[in-house]
């Protein structure tokens, strides 16, 4: 595997996009705002519609923040628009269980995300953990088991990526996902138009718990999901500028390339049923495309696994993506924090793949503190 291995982020790295943050991304759009523009070319994010309707060249992170503005604005076109803050309601969490593993206190719990719904999910906190830890959103793939695979207890024994960050000393926390593992509710009765919106407030909503916890670091909070949770890793942090790091594993490619872009996938219950209600399935007429919500994290740390044999999401479209992604990430002196691996593999998460994923969280969310891993120099080829 050929890796793109360029990712200094030691602490004057960090400081500095931690500085960029609260200038480039802007809390999302309001709810009845003026429509957003429409931009026809999603490869070339180095523009934006300014408030005449006249096109120009972004040229500073002031600019992108009016083009970042549309992008989330375009993004709820299709998935709804983010509730209210009055939507929240405290976590309430509830333990159902609690297992202690070997370096790991695993719990099963049960938190709140709005008034009459609650979401089960497992938390994982490192045993020996000294002072407060950093901590990881993990989001599952498309399982009837849900949360239970990254946690180590069922599905897939490949893909135990909560139980293994947390032997790493990350506090871990992965939620079931709507219609899978045991949270069954239905959130079109709850006025949702898309499982995608329902499950970005959901995992803001298990941001908020992360933060409160006295074991977690709020300021070092990252998101990793494979497949499933690979595209909503990227939504949720699109969202939410307290996520400093993702990590993404088979979770999208521009929509032309999905499938030779035939979007039907996409607009299923469990996704954004507007795409065929509203844009008949056409990725010409979509608002916006993942070129735009993956240059939407910048400058924040971000890892792509993007396997070569990924049937579900072709290769060159995910190259596509970073190609039009990087520039924005170059203009935001951040050039180093988007890395992407394309192993030879299928659609999969491979135990190399994931150690890589994991030292990269390692220097983005733990060199605060002084205890990253060793990183390697700027410019390197790696094959994890």
């Amino acid at each position: 595997m050929r890796a793109r291995a360029r990712m200094p982020l030691g602490r004057a790295s960090l400081l500095g996009a931690a500085a960029l943050i609260a200038t480039v991304l802007p809390s999302p759009p309001a709810a009845g705002q003026t429509k957003p523009p429409a931009y026809t070319d999603k490869m070339n994010l180095l523009t934006y519609v300014d408030a005449t309707g006249t096109p120009r060249a972004v040229r500073s992170a002031e600019d992108w923040q009016v083009r970042r503005g549309h992008i989330l604005a375009s993004m709820q076109l299709v998935m709804g628009t983010l509730p209210d803050v009055t939507r929240k309601v405290p976590p309430a969490v509830k333990t159902l269980e609690e297992v202690h593993l070997p370096k790991v206190t695993r719990r099963k719990i049960t938190f709140a995300v709005e008034k009459g719904d609650r979401v089960g999910a497992y938390l994982l906190i490192p045993r020996d953990a000294k002072g407060k830890a950093p901590a990881v959103l993990c989001l599952h793939q498309t399982a009837l088991v849900g949360k239970a695979e990254p946690a180590g207890v069922g599905g897939q024994a490949r893909r135990p990526y909560a139980l293994e960050l947390a032997r790493r000393g990350y506090v871990a926390l992965t939620p079931d996902y709507p219609s899978l593992g045991e949270y069954k509710i239905d959130p079109y009765k709850l006025g949702y138009v898309s499982c995608t919106m329902k499950g970005i407030w959901n995992h803001m909503r298990a941001v908020d718990l992360l933060a409160s916890l006295p074991q977690v670091d709020g300021g070092r909070i990252g998101c990793l999901g494979h497949s499933l949770g690979g595209h909503n890793s990227l939504f949720v942090a699109a969202f939410d500028a307290r996520i400093k790091a993702v990590v993404t594993s088979c979770g999208f490619n521009r929509f032309a390339k999905y499938y030779g872009g035939d979007l039907t996938g996409w607009a299923g219950f469990r996704y954004m049923p507007r795409i065929a209600t509203v844009y008949a399935k056409d990725p010409a007429k979509m608002p916006f495309d993942f070129t735009e919500v993956l240059a939407a994290l910048a400058p924040r740390a971000v890892f792509v696994n993007a396997p070569l044999n990924d049937t579900n999401f072709e290769v060159s479209g995910v190259r596509d993506c970073v190609a039009a992604a990087a520039p924005v990430y170059k203009l935001l002196g951040a050039a180093d924090n988007l890395v992407a691996v394309y192993p030879d593999a299928g659609h999969d998460f491979p135990p190399k793949v994931r150690q890589a994923a994991y030292e990269f969280l390692d220097r983005a969310l733990r060199s605060r503190t002084g205890d990253a891993t060793k990183r390697p120099a700027s410019g390197a080829e790696a094959s994890p």
